[in-house]
């Protein structure tokens, strides 16, 4: 039996508990997805998930800089200014999770998509 776990002034009764505290939701994870091969700015991001509203968008960046799996660099002093979003070291330690996810979802297209067609 696990013991409770203390991180960033929280506990949490497993790992799995803290992992899903981390990237749990909708639109963590995909973020992360479009953030593994290289960092983006905001507009990127919007356009390679149009169904994302602008307010859960900037929530959802705000909570992974908030536990470090992304960070955050504004370039300039005055609007437009140009803020570029990346994946942390501790960041990158999460992409074997992304790509086995990534995976597991061709897989589920391969085989539950084809049995309905």
């Amino acid at each position: 039996m696990a013991k409770n776990i203390e991180f960033n002034g929280k506990m949490y009764h497993c790992t799995v508990s803290l992992a899903m505290d981390m990237i749990g939701g909708k639109w963590k994870v995909v973020i992360l997805y479009y953030l593994k091969d290289g960092e983006k700015r905001y507009s990127q991001l919007r356009k390679e998930m149009p169904d994302i509203t602008e307010m859960t968008l900037s929530l959802q960046l705000k909570q992974l800089e908030e536990v470090g799996l992304i960070s955050r660099t504004v370039y300039g002093e005055k609007p437009p200014m140009k803020v570029i979003y990346k994946l942390t070291p501790f960041g990158h330690t999460f992409v074997p999770a992304l790509e086995a996810i990534n995976n597991w979802g061709h897989t589920v297209v391969r085989e539950k998509c084809e049995a309905v067609d």
